[in-house]
């Protein structure tokens, strides 16, 4: 036998261990299946499910996994519930929670920001019109459209911060109109 037939089987057989103990050491997920009727099928429809933080006057604040098409009224159930001193009027509960977010229950007299006073010249982002949005510093019309429409796909601005999600708004354009926006 030559020199390089034992090299070559050398490795091969390196590689046969390396790759039982690679994938040996993992058990094989079991495929969903759909039994409809007396015919059992795979199910190949993909794993549905969003986690989304809530944090604030809740029971059991932190991580909480819901359904496809849950709401912030599901999101805060599955936190163990609004503690009695939460602010439920500062949510909308019929919103759709998108997979990712941050759900901040308030507690009575506190907004999550300053006071808001009629007149202050601050904006209520989650509920203004368009032309509302426009009127804050270095927002013209288009961005403000563009607040609105991404507020209307992806539900509420849980806090300021998320304006940056919005096309068009940076670090420097948030600073701007931080102090002008409310949220709730």
């Amino acid at each position: 036998m030559q020199p390089q037939h034992l090299v070559a089987g050398g490795v091969a057989l390196l590689i046969a261990i390396g790759s039982g103990i690679w994938f040996g050491g993992r058990p094989a997920e079991p495929l969903p299946m759909v039994i409809d009727r007396g015919t059992v099928q795979l199910d190949t429809t993909p794993a549905a499910g969003l986690t989304v933080h809530v944090s604030g006057a809740v029971a059991e604040p932190g991580l909480v996994e819901l359904s496809t098409g849950a709401r912030v009224a599901d999101a805060l159930a599955a936190a163990g519930g609004a503690l009695p001193s939460a602010d439920l009027t500062a949510l909308n509960l019929a919103a759709p929670v998108i997979d990712g977010t941050l759900i901040v229950v308030v507690q009575e007299g506190d907004s999550g920001g300053p006071p808001l006073q009629p007149g202050d010249g601050r904006v209520r982002i989650n509920t203004a019109t368009t032309e509302e949005i426009a009127t804050l510093p270095g927002i013209g019309p288009v961005l403000a459209q563009r607040i609105a429409d991404y507020r209307e796909a992806n539900g509420p601005f849980g806090v300021v911060e998320d304006l940056l999600d919005v096309p068009g708004i940076g670090e420097g354009k948030l600073a701007t109109i931080r102090d002008s926006v409310a949220i709730p």
